[in-house]
């Protein structure tokens, strides 16, 4: 059979055939299971008939049963797929979704577990081929976190905003469950990685699903209505941290494989420009997250990803400045913005460095924090 003959398909719609997710798809290449072409794009597409032989003979495998024994049992990729098909079948359908719930489309069992106040990053790695536009940006924050706020603060169909957009990692967690992004982005250069991600690393066109707007969010937030979107997710930037001298980090990890370190150059527009600290704040707090709870719904939430940093000597509690900030402001459309909650997201992968060794302690910060707040009535 040759090229023509073939009936191909993008790598999402192989991962759906399958009833895999898209990561064991690229696992399942990178250990020669699946053989995919390449367009001349270089986006991988799949054989169908392919893909129903090996549909077929996977038929046969018998998934392990105890998960203490799954975990010595990795050798096979076939194992793995047994296990996604058995848990894409089992658990959602097991437990309706409470017809009182107007927040989310989860039942209590998937409910419960976020409620936790700490969860893990997850993230694809550095050598995935779906990170690499993703770690061009100096700061970037994994899709799949989103994914957790946005299913739980959000139901199918829903209106995200994204007001500091960056490559798209809001977007592409939008455009995978099943919701609309709103994406401010001040510089072009990201705004236009963002709509190449969700084209290449999901599917071509996906980008035109949603909003991508490119600009200052002090000025488009203005023009939004009241009370237009269900939710708002997003990482600021954190002040100036990225404009310092470059550590051994920053050289290592970004400097040394020609990647930005910071937002811009010289920008006047760009907040992490700002030289005082308490002007960042300020214009952070009343021009962009007073106005984001304006343009918000009523009784919806907002959750800002952030980390405490340091300044030269000085460490700086960026989060609970930004409560203190935030909590208990009033919108102008007559709500209130309350503190709701704080999730600290573990990064635990991350390596340690010898920072103040051995004179001082200077810690590694190896979390975030996602602040949670909702707008309601005074």
């Amino acid at each position: 059979m040759n090229g023509k003959d073939k009936e191909l398909v993008s790598t999402k719609k192989a991962a759906e055939f399958l009833g895999v997710s898209i990561s064991t798809i690229y696992r399942m290449v990178e250990q020669g299971t699946l053989e995919p072409s390449k367009t001349p794009g270089g986006q991988r597409r799949f054989d169908l008939k392919e893909l129903e032989v090996f549909k077929e003979s996977s038929k046969t495998i018998e998934a392990p049963q105890n998960p203490s024994k799954s975990k010595k049992q990795t050798s096979s990729v076939n194992d793995e797929v047994e296990n996604d098909k058995k848990d894409a079948k089992e658990p959602v359908e097991e437990k309706p979704v409470d017809k009182r719930n107007t927040l989310n489309d989860l039942n209590g069992t998937q409910w419960l577990p976020v409620t936790k106040s700490f969860f893990y990053q997850k993230g694809l790695g550095a050598k995935h081929p779906h990170a690499q536009i993703e770690r061009q940006h100096p700061a970037p924050f994994s899709y799949q976190d989103v994914s957790l706020l946005i299913t739980f603060f959000t139901k199918k169909g829903m209106k995200v905003l994204d007001p500091f957009g960056g490559v798209g990692s809001t977007a592409k967690a939008c455009e995978l469950e099943g919701r609309h992004c709103t994406s401010i982005e001040l510089q072009e250069k990201w705004h236009n990685l963002a709509i190449e991600r969700l084209d290449t690393e999901v599917s071509e066109g996906a980008s035109a699903k949603h909003t991508f707007i490119q600009g200052d969010s002090r000025i488009i937030l203005k023009q939004f209505d009241d009370s237009s979107f269900d939710f708002m997710v997003t990482s600021p930037p954190y002040w100036s941290i990225l404009n310092k001298k470059a550590d051994h980090k920053v050289k290592k990890e970004r400097l040394a494989n020609n990647l930005a370190t910071n937002y811009s150059e010289d920008d006047k527009n760009d907040l992490a420009n700002i030289e005082s600290y308490e002007e960042f704040l300020r214009t952070l707090v009343d021009d962009v997250f007073v106005e984001c709870g304006r343009v918000l719904r009523p009784k919806k939430y907002m959750c800002l990803i952030v980390s405490d940093f340091r300044n030269k000597s000085e460490f700086i509690s960026f989060h609970s400045d930004l409560i203190q900030a935030l909590n208990h402001r009033e919108t102008k459309d007559g709500y209130k913005i309350y503190l709701q909650g704080v999730k600290v997201l573990l990064q635990n992968h991350k390596s340690l460095l010898p920072y103040g060794y051995p004179f001082a302690y200077v810690e590694n910060i190896h979390h975030q924090y996602v602040l949670i707040f909702r707008k309601d009535k005074k």
